[in-house]
């Protein structure tokens, strides 16, 4: 027996941006009513979705008034707003995904949910496709460097699993591989900044959080100038939308932008 079209969510506010893009993606976007005011991706979202929440808060009152039946939200950081929406009666999903299998899957089963199953596994398939082309052409770089990638700047955290990942994918060596395996950004803290020094990165890529990385005050640290990435310049930004959310972005432009600056430390 075939579901009727009012089995799926008709009005759906999305906490973070990966749900925004993937009903974008897959042409779902008239169930959205409301946006993070963080949303970059894509960018007609901004201009069409009112903008009712950031990450760690949340116009209560204002999702309310949307009349949602779905709210869909991402990790543990977003536990309150969840309560708060659930004590006043609000469906909420909130994912916990921090892996590219993970993200692949968060894909299909949000296509799934709004009864768009055969969309989302097409455009899962296309990335695992692009995945698949990237990591095939970094098998033929000359070596793979040593990658640091920084989530923040003041303490020094290192990325999450994801980005740990798509960096392998990519060509490069992730050198603090054991903090990647951690979900909170609190556990992937580097107590001792000389460390990073002593692992010495061939390439040093940055995200600060929705903030601008500044390579100079980077290579400006104190010891750092012995790093092989600051003896080379190469210190490179990643702006957070592409790879800081554990959507479609990530699989596309976020491993595009790997992939560049580490063909370009391999080669050099």
């Amino acid at each position: 027996m075939s579901a009727v079209p009012d089995a799926y969510p008709q009005r759906i506010v999305c906490l973070t941006e990966e749900p925004t893009e993937v009903l974008y993606a897959i042409g779902e976007e008239h169930r959205i009513v409301g946006i993070s005011g963080f949303t970059v991706r894509p960018p007609q979202a901004r201009r069409e979705k009112p903008k009712v929440s950031a990450f760690t808060s949340a116009k209560i009152g204002a999702i309310l008034d949307l009349q949602p039946d779905l709210v869909i939200g991402f990790s543990d950081i977003q536990a309150d707003i969840a309560r708060d929406l659930i004590r006043a009666g609000v469906e909420v999903w909130i994912s916990n995904h921090r892996s590219v299998a993970g993200i692949l899957a968060y894909i299909r089963r949000l296509g799934a949910m709004v009864g768009a199953a055969d969309k989302a596994e097409a455009l899962a398939l296309r990335a695992e496709h692009h995945l698949a082309a990237v990591a095939e052409a970094a098998a033929r770089l000359p070596r793979r460097p040593r990658v640091y990638f920084e989530e923040w700047d003041d303490p020094p955290i290192s990325g999450i699993r994801w980005v740990a990942e798509l960096i392998r994918i990519a060509g490069g060596e992730d050198i603090f591989p054991e903090l990647a395996e951690k979900s909170l950004a609190r556990d992937r803290i580097i107590a001792d900044a000389m460390e990073i020094v002593r692992r010495k990165p061939d390439l040093i890529l940055g995200s600060w959080c929705g903030k601008r990385f500044r390579a100079q005050a980077v290579a400006s640290r104190p010891g750092w100038q012995e790093i092989p990435a600051v003896r080379h310049g190469r210190l490179y930004e990643i702006k957070s939308p592409i790879i800081l959310q554990p959507g479609p972005a990530a699989l596309f432009d976020g491993l595009d932008a790997l992939a560049t600056r580490i063909a370009e430390a391999a080669q050099g």
